[in-house]
């Protein structure tokens, strides 16, 4: 999945004819707290709710204030993890997507539309059951934990593995397409695996994965 693909058709774009008031409006109604001025078609900046009450001056049109705009944007073919990165570094709610020249606005991404697609690549609607291992680093193996879970007429719909700097332990999360776990679980024991925990309950599992989510967002901005 790129950047071109997750682009919001509601969130509008700010013109420098607009006022604060109108940006501060916008805002509150697409529950944002940026938005990209656009000129024509070429991207100006990203203006902040806090530009706006920083200068006071919410009843002048953007082209009459001194604004310090930054112009933080990904192009129209970046990965998504790019897109995350980016947006979790500069603590975003919604970031550009421009052509590959780099000029041309063609979009916004907000950071609700992204977490529904995280919420996907983590498969946490997807009925199933969670197994948390703990291994060595360099015992890791994705080929032989695949075929241990699919030897059990099971599937893996995602995983997600959580390093330490100070231990060469890992933690690896696999979301399973199974509520019933009992042979897989079986069966990792008799690999010799540690199995930290494991969750087939759906409040659960919404609950670990969010913190593998918040992990996986601390990893992208260190």
């Amino acid at each position: 999945m790129v950047a071109k693909d997750l682009i919001s058709d509601v969130v509008p774009v700010l013109r420098e004819s607009d006022t604060g008031f109108q940006a501060l409006n916008w805002m509150e109604i697409f529950k944002v707290s940026h938005l990209p001025i656009v000129r024509d078609d070429e991207f100006v900046g990203l203006l902040s709710d806090n530009d706006i009450y920083d200068l006071n001056q919410a009843e002048e049109t953007i082209k009459r204030q001194k604004l310090s705009l930054f112009k933080p944007f990904v192009t129209q073919g970046q990965h998504i993890y790019d897109v995350i990165e980016k947006v979790s570094q500069l603590k975003l709610t919604v970031i550009p997507v421009l052509l590959e020249d780099e000029k041309t606005y063609l979009g916004l991404i907000t950071l609700s539309d992204l977490m529904g697609c995280i919420n996907e690549i983590f498969a946490v609607s997807e009925p199933g059951g969670v197994i948390v291992l703990e291994l060595n680093s360099i015992d890791y193996s994705l080929s032989e934990v695949a075929q241990i879970v699919e030897s059990n007429d099971a599937k893996i719909l995602s995983l997600y593995i959580k390093t330490s700097e100070t231990s060469r332990k890992m933690e690896l999360t696999i979301k399973i397409n199974k509520t019933n776990l009992t042979s897989i679980i079986q069966t990792f024991h008799r690999y010799d695996y540690v199995i930290k925990s494991t969750y087939s309950k759906n409040d659960d599992m919404q609950d670990l994965l969010f913190d593998r989510y918040n992990s996986f967002m601390k990893f992208l901005n260190p």
